[in-house]
């Protein structure tokens, strides 16, 4: 049996199970094959920052996380403290506490960067969500349980061999293209394509257990919680759900262990560690313990062939700053919309080249950062006075000394509050979860500079330069408000953005997209306008006059835009879309 389709997916976790629905809506037929029966049976990764939120809500997803994910209530902070319980006088303590993910004192900024919130649920509760959708969207298109065995491509596309793992059945899949989002076990490896990069830099284990912790959470507005660890560094603490707050039923231990280890750490080892972690009476029920290795890899190539490799395949770090999970739903987002454009004759062949260009860049951005910001975190036990290797006595007498009335605590605790105040640089990451840009790809550069970058990664600039995502503006029509990022849809269209309402604008977009075939639509924003900007915040962010025009991509990032009046506005956006979308037609369309 062969199976004939545009797209082949392999993996079904964040990254497939996403490319999945993004096809769908962006009517591209496709099959999508996970060897696994199920999804992952473990927490693993659970924050979802602004920016991929935004992406969810373009497709109409992010509504069903947050209705079961973690209320904001519960994920605006990151607690260190010393325990969870004990009768000592300095156990059960709070060291530090810090804003995080748009909480506290942040809240303001975050909420008029973007129309959306963070959200928060484990992989374990947001697979099977992704999965629904997929499989609602692709009926008999999204297969678990069957697996990749053997492909190879040609100049027209690849040719996979594909096994039913419950029958032992193989059929053939032969499609135009292939996204590998297999987490870099299978399809790399085979295309001889290279995770360069720090490798198994610190043994790590997620210790997933059930509990009755909502005597020691208080109201629990911590989405992290920090403890020493009897190694000691700091373990990380969060819920896992499915209720939120202090009454969740199941968490997540994050721990370092030592090199000797690995292979004898087991569920009594686990056991062990979360009585001498957590300092709790009651026993836990470890439900599952699995182990994984720190690393800082990237792919030295996102595409080969007519094969592209997304998430983990291509990129693979630290869970710190969240950037895992959240950098698989970018690199998607980025290639369905050109694959759709290109299968669609909407583009040619070297739109897709620009996929690397653009995502590669971003996942070496994001392999350093979530490693630097990895690596700082040992610096929080040594700014208490806790050090690797500290005899648990020194240990126990360091806290003490931390919590002491004493000059010397006073001092000890203002030089960790020091410290921990660094760690903004991943739990306030605003301006590297929204500012990310493309310097280079599918986009008309125009001479500008980007904003300056805020080294610590907090403070985000909006800027509708070529290659940065579209600022966030609440705009009005009628008694409907919505954001500038709700003008792009999930179908693929461009939207051509003006600030007022212009004749020459609007018929160069109608007489494009009936000669070129392109969706494309033009939306004024001003007065008298087809949106009203009514707060001011669009003209504030916009960055052009009244007789400028701004061009965004599908994926909400800015592709061209003119701050001022051109002489031509048709011969001026075909050149531009054209360049875009690499066609080679001659771009004279202004007599037609």
């Amino acid at each position: 049996m062969e199976v004939t389709v545009p797209v082949l997916i392999v993996g079904g976790g964040g990254g497939g199970l996403s490319s999945s629905f993004f096809l769908s809506d962006l009517g591209i037929d496709h099959l999508l094959v996970e060897r696994h029966p199920g999804t992952s049976p473990v927490p693993k990764g659970h924050y979802l920052n602004q920016r991929t939120m935004e992406i969810l809500k373009q497709h109409g997803v992010a509504e069903r996380i947050y209705e079961i994910g973690t209320p904001a209530k519960h994920m605006g902070k990151v607690h260190f403290r010393s325990s969870l319980g004990g009768d000592k006088p300095y156990e059960g303590r709070n060291f530090y506490e810090i804003d995080a993910f748009g909480g506290g004192l942040l809240r303001e900024q975050y909420e008029k960067d973007s129309p959306t919130r963070s959200g928060n649920l484990p992989q374990i509760r947001l697979e099977p969500v992704l999965r629904q959708i997929a499989e609602e969207r692709a009926q008999g298109k999204v297969l678990f349980n069957h697996e990749l065995v053997d492909f190879n491509q040609d100049e027209s596309g690849v040719t996979a061999t594909i096994l039913n793992r419950a029958t032992k059945e193989k059929f053939t899949v032969r499609s135009q293209y292939m996204i590998a989002a297999d987490g870099g076990k299978t399809v790399g490896p085979k295309l001889g394509v290279k995770l360069e990069g720090p490798k198994n830099l610190v043994d790590m284990v997620n210790i997933y257990f059930k509990a009755d912790l909502s005597k020691y959470m208080g109201d629990m507005e911590a989405l992290l919680t920090f403890l020493p660890s009897p190694e000691g560094g700091l373990s990380g603490l969060f819920a896992a759900g499915p209720t939120w707050g202090p009454k969740s039923e199941e968490w997540v231990l994050v721990h370092g262990i030592r090199p000797d280890d690995p292979d004898n750490f087991n569920e009594e080892s686990a056991s062990a560690v979360l009585k001498d972690v957590l300092r709790i009476s009651e026993q836990p029920e470890v439900l599952k313990v699995s182990h994984w290795f720190v690393e800082g890899v990237l792919a030295d190539r996102y595409r080969v062939g007519r094969i592209f490799l997304a998430g983990d395949a291509a990129h693979r770090h630290p869970p710190t700053t969240g950037l895992g999970l959240n950098t698989a739903f970018q690199d998607t987002h980025n290639l369905t919309w050109k694959l759709a454009a290109v299968i669609k004759g909407e583009a040619s062949e070297e739109l897709l080249d620009s996929y690397e260009v653009e995502r590669r860049s971003v996942g070496k951005r994001n392999v350093d950062w979530a490693l630097f910001t990895f690596m700082n975190h040992p610096l929080h036990a040594i700014g208490m006075g806790l050090l690797p290797g500290m005899p648990k006595e020194a240990q126990e007498k360091a806290i003490e000394n931390y919590f002491a009335d004493t000059p010397q605590g006073a001092s000890i605790r203002a030089r960790a509050a020091e410290v921990f105040h660094t760690q903004r640089i991943e739990y306030q990451a605003h301006d590297l979860e929204l500012g990310f840009y493309y310097e280079d790809g599918s986009l008309i550069k125009d001479g500008t500079t980007p904003p300056e970058s805020d080294p610590m990664g907090n403070k985000y600039q909006p800027t509708t330069r070529p290659g940065h995502r579209l600022p966030h503006a609440w705009i009005e029509k009628g008694d409907k408000q919505i954001s500038t990022l709700d003008l792009v849809g999930a179908t693929g269209e461009f939207v051509l953005i003006t600030c007022q309402s212009s004749a020459a604008w609007s018929d160069a977009v109608k007489k494009i997209k009936n000669a070129l075939g392109i969706n494309i639509k033009c939306i004024s924003i001003g007065n008298n306008a087809d949106y009203i900007d009514s707060t001011g915040q669009w003209k504030e962010v916009c960055e052009i006059s009244e007789e400028g025009a701004i061009l965004v991509r599908p994926d909400n990032h800015v592709a061209w835009r003119t701050k001022v009046a051109v002489e031509n506005p048709n011969e001026t956006l075909t050149n531009a879309l054209i360049n875009i979308l690499g066609r080679k037609e001659t771009p004279l369309l202004q007599n037609n």
